[in-house]
Parts: C-alpha cells; sequence; structure tokens
C-alpha cells in the first residue's frame, strides 16, 4: 500500500521535484500550494506525513504547526524553510515539526528523511509483545502512542515519542547523538547533534517532574543520554 505525504509548498518547482522523487519509494502525494488550503487538507487527516514550508501565502508553516498541535492533529511533519537562523528551526521543533531541512537541500537527504519518517507511522513498533513499557512512575502504550508519567497523560510530538520509546526500552543504556540520529531519526549525518540536544530538552520539559535535575532522560557526560533506572520510591 502507498503512502500518503502532504506537500504544503508554494514553489511549483520544488512541489513537482518532491512529487518526482517520492513516487519510486511508494508514496502519493497530494501537493498544496496555500496555507490555509494545507491546513485543512492536513486536518482532513489520512496522511503518513506533512512535508510543509516555512514561509507560505495565507498562513505560515509555523502557525500551521501550533494549530495542528492545538487540534491533536497527530500526523509527523517534515519543515522546510529557507530561513537558516537556530531561532526559526528550534522554533519549527517547539511548535511540533518533528524534522526539518534548510533549502537549498540535497535530493538525496530529503528522500532519506521522509524514508525515516514514514518507517515509525508503518505499525512496526506497536509489536504485540511489548504493548506497555514501563520505567518507575512513567507508562508507555506503544500500539496507543501514548505516554503517561503518575497517571497523568502527557502530550508529546511523534518524534519525542519515538525518542523516549528508545530510551525507555532499553535502561541504563548509553547512547551517543550519532547513535540517536542513526536509531531514532534513520540517518547519520554530522552536523545535526543539535537536532538531538532540542528534543531532549523539549522531552524533559515535558516528562521530567525537574528537568534541571532529570530522571528518565539522564546526561552522561562526553558519551551521550540514557535512561535513569528508576529508584524504589518509583516502583
Amino acid at each position: 500500500m502507498n503512502r500518503r505525504v502532504l506537500v504544503i509548498e508554494d514553489n511549483a518547482d520544488i512541489g513537482r521535484l518532491i512529487e518526482l522523487q517520492l513516487a519510486p519509494i511508494q508514496c502519493d502525494v497530494r501537493w498544496v500550494a496555500d496555507g490555509l488550503a494545507g491546513l485543512a487538507e492536513a486536518e482532513r487527516g489520512g496522511y503518513d506525513l506533512v512535508v510543509l514550508d516555512l514561509m507560505l501565502p495565507g498562513l505560515d508553516g509555523l502557525e500551521i504547526c501550533r494549530r495542528l498541535s492545538s487540534r491533536d492533529v497527530r500526523v509527523p511533519i517534515l519543515m522546510l524553510t529557507a530561513k537558516s537562523s537556530e531561532l526559526d528551526r528550534v522554533l519549527g521543533l517547539e511548535l511540533g515539526a518533528d524534522d526539518y531541512l534548510t533549502k537549498p537541500f540535497s535530493v538525496a537527504e530529503f528522500v532519506a528523511r521522509v524514508k525515516a519518517l514514514l518507517r515509525r507511522t508503518t505499525g512496526a513498533t506497536a509489536k504485540a509483545a511489548d504493548p506497555l513499557v514501563c520505567v518507575g512512575a512513567l507508562r508507555i502504550d506503544i500500539a496507543r502512542r501514548e505516554v503517561r508519567v503518575d497517571g497523568a497523560v502527557v502530550e508529546l510530538t511523534a518524534k519525542e515519542f519515538d525518542l523516549l520509546l528508545h530510551f525507555a526500552r532499553a535502561p541504563g543504556r548509553v547512547s551517543s547523538r550519532a547513535q540517536l540520529l542513526q536509531q531514532v531519526w534513520g540517518y547519520g549525518h554530522s552536523g545535526y547533534e543539535h537536532t538531538v540536544n532540542t528534543h531532549i530538552n523539549r522531552l524533559r520539559a515535558k516528562i521530567e517532574r525537574d528537568p534541571e535535575n532529570p530522571q528518565f532522560i539522564q546526561t552522561v557526560w562526553g558519551a551521550g543520554y540514557r535512561c535513569g533506572e528508576p529508584s524504589p520510591q518509583d516502583l
């Protein structure tokens, strides 16, 4: 079965290029050139991925991210941006984008990012053998993609969920930033380690009782990160 990809991009050349490049990996592409129309189409649902330009007529990409998040539309988002400042990239991630590419981008890298984002929507992670992963007060329902801390539901983006699940499945195991890029994002490119840092910080802010003294996602200086073993009071 082909995967459905919504492309919200006002540049016709880029829109056609994306359609051309995604056809060989069995993707049906719906291309929309306007922000408002793109938001309405995303809200209809049924898409496995949204490729979203930052600068759009009608409604910009950041506002689309914000509205999709507020309306609980859960779909991986790959943001395309002509802006190269760290602030723009971080803001996009903060508002719900799962990954980003700065224009101009490599076609090969774009396809690799798309493949990585689509892999986690195949249902492969919802294994019957481990439908629930627990670490102390943290509960992860894989099939429902639901996270609870101390019984309260925590809203995570698709990438934040995958990152947390990676850690929770192997408490105590240390993963470097490069390993996380390969194992969670599905690609290994030097220079993108700050993407990992941003997601770790956002995840801590949502699940830790004290983000400055994290218990679930701990830093191992000079090595990477690990999921901390639960303390006796958390068992």
